[in-house]
């Protein structure tokens, strides 16, 4: 399975494969030509009252994780999906926010890595922070 992280700044690749846009927003400054994208999944992206508490503070990303992944629980019939198409070839997960390291990407990317998981399983993995 191959899982890629891009910034949506960043130019289109031949080797990013199918490149889904995981924000709610339009990313500023950025034609829909230049970003290449195969589809804009607006509905993977965290609901607005958890992207204003987050506001990208690297302190709050264990819990902001926790409650994404508990807000993922909705969309399990596109999660699976997108697994499928990452077992076919390269899926990019393309994103705006700038730090790269504490980002709803970087949550969804892991959960689609990691497959579907019993809640308990969940559970012990994310600590409660």
């Amino acid at each position: 399975m191959d899982v890629r992280l891009k910034r949506a700044y960043e130019p289109a690749a031949a080797t990013d494969g199918s490149r889904v846009l995981i924000d709610r927003i339009w990313p500023r400054g950025v034609s829909r030509e230049e970003a290449h994208l195969d589809e804009w999944a607006r509905e993977l992206a965290p609901s607005g009252e958890l992207r204003r508490w987050f506001s990208h503070d690297p302190d709050r990303f264990a819990e902001f994780r926790r409650r994404y992944r508990a807000e993922l629980t909705a969309q399990e019939a596109k999660l699976r999906e997108l697994r499928q198409r990452a077992r076919q070839g390269t899926l990019t997960l393309v994103y705006s926010a700038r730090d790269t390291e504490h980002n709803d990407a970087v949550v969804l990317a892991e959960l689609l890595r990691r497959g579907r998981k019993h809640k308990r399983d969940e559970e012990d993995s994310w600590p409660n922070t």
